[in-house]
């Protein structure tokens, strides 16, 4: 049976891939982004399989009406796959408070503006997948990535609540955790040259130039590879709440956890002694 998908930023990138590979299969897509031009070429190929939404996710009124235009459109909703975002590249010093706080209304209102709206419709069916585009950002932290890291840390504490929540609804909820992959002229996208820079403060170059050093010798994921992939996810009866797409963040994660298990290990003495001891106090 072909699913009813809504995905966010469909334009390009990885929601691009998502929806001609959800097409590509006889599925329909209720494709949103901010400009549905990109998209005339899928509504050629695919006639009324494809409904194109124009949407700015950090809009509420707009997701909503979107969301319920959709269900009205095509009767109902299988997949929402929450994948518009951007990083916002800068020192916590630099950051200002509105690139701060258009991060957050991009990268984690609108995905819950997005869930909001879709689930009572997930709801009322008694079935449904979320899926929300995060990254191994939302896992570790590094120089330069603070708003960033912010939005997805928080993104993934969103979901893990949520999954807990509609799982006796029938709705099914999956955090796909990117490293890099080949979205701009066949290359991982530059960090430093994404068009989200904060004005830059010099105490912070030699942050700069060392992720300018590395910058592209990570192997490239295949987007298209990566589009399989989450129809083989959306099509599992007990999918993953998490899974990383791409290969080489795997180690530092054993890493970083194993570092923080190790920390708080270390650290039991003084947990307990925090605690305190109530009988003492009377």
């Amino acid at each position: 049976m072909s699913k009813i998908w809504f995905v966010t930023g469909s334009s390009r990138g990885l929601g691009r891939c998502f929806v001609e590979a959800a097409l590509s299969r006889g599925d329909k897509v209720a494709a949103a982004a901010r400009n549905t031009a990109s998209l005339d070429d899928l509504v050629a190929e695919h006639g009324d399989a494809v409904l194109p939404l124009p949407l700015d996710v950090t809009d509420k009124a707009a997701v909503f009406a979107s969301v319920r235009r959709a269900h009205e459109h095509f009767g109902r909703l299988d997949v929402i796959v929450n994948n518009a975002g951007y990083a916002q590249i800068g020192a916590i010093e630099e950051l200002t408070e509105r690139e701060l706080r258009d991060q957050l209304e991009t990268n984690l209102f609108g995905p819950l503006w997005v869930v909001q709206a879709a689930l009572p419709h997930l709801r009322e069916q008694g079935a449904g997948h979320i899926v929300q585009l995060s990254s191994a950002a939302g896992l570790i932290a590094m120089p330069l990535g603070g708003a960033y890291h912010m939005s997805k840390w928080a993104v993934e504490a969103l979901n893990d609540t949520l999954a807990q929540e509609v799982a006796g609804f029938g709705v099914k909820v999956t955090v796909i955790e990117p490293g890099g992959f080949a979205t701009r002229n066949g290359k991982n996208p530059d960090p430093l040259d994404n068009g989200h820079m904060s004005e830059t403060n010099p105490l912070y170059d030699g942050f700069r130039e060392r992720i300018a050093a590395v910058t592209g010798k990570q192997p490239a994921g295949d987007p298209v590879a990566a589009a399989r992939a989450l129809l083989k996810i959306v099509d599992l009866d007990r999918p993953p709440l998490r899974v990383l797409f791409g290969q080489g963040f795997h180690p530092m994660l054993q890493q970083a956890y194993a570092d923080r298990l190790k920390t708080w290990a270390d650290w039991q003495d003084l947990s307990a002694e925090a605690h305190g001891n109530r009988d003492s106090t009377r």
